[in-house]
């Protein structure tokens, strides 16, 4: 089953990394990406964009267009993770690894009901 493992931290933490602090996390976040993949248990992972240029659609028929995600908690959606584990279980531990590369971050584990993985997508450099 699949599981999307969704990644919170408090934003102005995060952008008040320096350069080399964030090339360091990435560096022990990538290490566990890596061998999730190795080991066919993760599908796509994204690092999103800063909140503030965030948009949220809500509301009946087209919606209504808002700024910002306006999250209920202090810490913002930061990215996620797409992985495939026949459990909950499996899941989690991925997570609490992720978590040990970055302790101050929130994990949310939630199954994915459809996936649909679309066209693959050039990444700019």
């Amino acid at each position: 089953m699949l599981y999307a493992i969704l990644a919170y931290h408090a934003e102005g933490v995060v952008e008040s990394w320096t350069e080399e602090q964030d090339a360091a996390l990435m560096e022990d976040l990538l290490e566990v990406n890596d061998r999730l993949v190795g080991e066919k248990h993760l599908g796509p992972a994204a690092r999103l964009g800063p909140t503030d240029s965030a948009v949220t659609l809500r509301g009946k028929g087209l919606g209504l267009v808002t700024d910002g995600p306006f999250a209920e908690t202090k810490e913002q959606l930061l990215g996620f993770y797409v992985v495939d584990y026949p459990s909950m279980d499996g899941a989690v531990a991925a997570a609490r690894e992720l978590r040990s590369a970055n302790p101050t971050a929130v994990y949310e584990i939630r199954p994915i009901l459809l996936y649909v993985p679309g066209a693959a997508i050039a990444v700019d450099g």
